[in-house]
């Protein structure tokens, strides 16, 4: 099934030859092409949510010809007369994968389509293995699990990783991507994600998708995977005292206090901007407000908190614990 998505983008242009000066209000009409396929009893059961998987396709296959994505993974098993038990989408990239168009389609499709939002899998082969990395670096809580293939990314974005199930896949002889570049990424990623998985084809070169994709384990490992989302721990005040204190970074201040049994962060001395922080790990808590935005506290040997690194969005910034009585 071929699909289109308009992703719509508002443009201001000055009309430099108005007498009035005035600027007109246009849109911007850019189509991303797609392949849709729709899981067995899709149609029957209007109320069941589905698993997506969102393949990316290498460079090979860039262009408007919608056929030439059928030529590798899960589209050419798909037009092979394989059946999947979720909802695959397959685009087709002009010029290189750009995650502005591809997180514009994803949120189409939750909008369009009966899709599972803790069950969105994003997989992709050298182009799209890159494109892959791409993505879920940028945008890690819409996705329950990776699977880069013969592709390479960003280890400074590693981090980003931490909540996301990773299976990544490289042929040993690649001599198009060097594998090295899974590797890296894979040795950045275990750094905060012990559990990435990593498969290296002694024998294989460029081509390590068809061995990877033709293989069921790796189909009931995805969907095994559900994304993520913090579990809030019971914690006593007693539990939550070592972490009160006054924390700054450059002009920024942040205030952690224990008020009724819960601890509370307030954005400077004035306290006029309030969240509360619950534990989900014994140094680590996250933002009641905001479920994304987490704390990883540094603790001394006597168990008080030092310092704390903020994780949000796509940004860590170091807190340092000043000293009780300075200001």
């Amino acid at each position: 099934m071929r699909r289109k998505f308009t992703l719509l983008t508002g443009l201001f242009f000055v009309l430099l030859q108005s007498a009035l000066g005035q600027q007109q209000e246009r849109t911007y009409v850019q189509e991303l092409r797609y392949l849709l396929y729709l899981p067995e009893g899709y149609e029957k059961d209007t109320a069941q949510k589905w698993p997506l998987m969102i393949f990316l396709h290498g460079s090979g296959e860039s262009g408007t010809d919608l056929e030439k994505v059928k030529v590798h993974g899960p589209p050419r098993l798909i037009k092979e007369g394989r059946k999947f038990p979720f909802i695959v989408v397959s685009p087709q990239a002009t010029n290189g994968w750009q995650t502005f168009q591809l997180i514009g389609l994803l949120k189409e499709l939750k909008q369009n389509l009966r899709v599972n939002p803790d069950k969105v899998y994003l997989t992709g082969l050298s182009m799209g293995g890159y494109g892959t990395w791409d993505l879920a670096t940028e945008y890690p809580h819409e996705f329950a699990a990776i699977a880069p293939v013969c592709g390479g990314g960003d280890t400074s974005k590693a981090w980003m990783l931490r909540h996301v199930p990773v299976w990544c896949f490289h042929g040993a002889l690649d001599n198009v991507v060097p594998p090295v570049l899974s590797e890296q990424m894979v040795a950045a990623v275990r750094k905060y994600n012990p559990a990435v998985k990593f498969t290296l084809y002694p024998d294989a070169n460029h081509d390590s998708w068809t061995a990877t994709y033709n293989n069921d384990s790796f189909y009931t490992w995805l969907l095994a995977q559900s994304k993520y989302h913090p579990v809030a721990k019971p914690a006593t005040a007693a539990e939550l005292a070592p972490f009160a204190g006054r924390y700054v970074n450059g002009a920024d201040t942040v205030i952690l206090a224990v008020n009724d049994g819960r601890l509370r962060g307030y954005s400077n001395p004035a306290r006029d901007f309030e969240f509360e922080l619950l534990m989900s790990a014994p140094n680590q808590f996250f933002i009641r407000e905001d479920e994304k935005a987490e704390l990883l506290f540094s603790i001394d040997k006597k168990g008080k908190a030092q310092d704390f690194e903020f994780w949000g969005g796509n940004q860590r910034v170091r807190f340092r614990r000043l000293p009780a009585g300075s200001r």
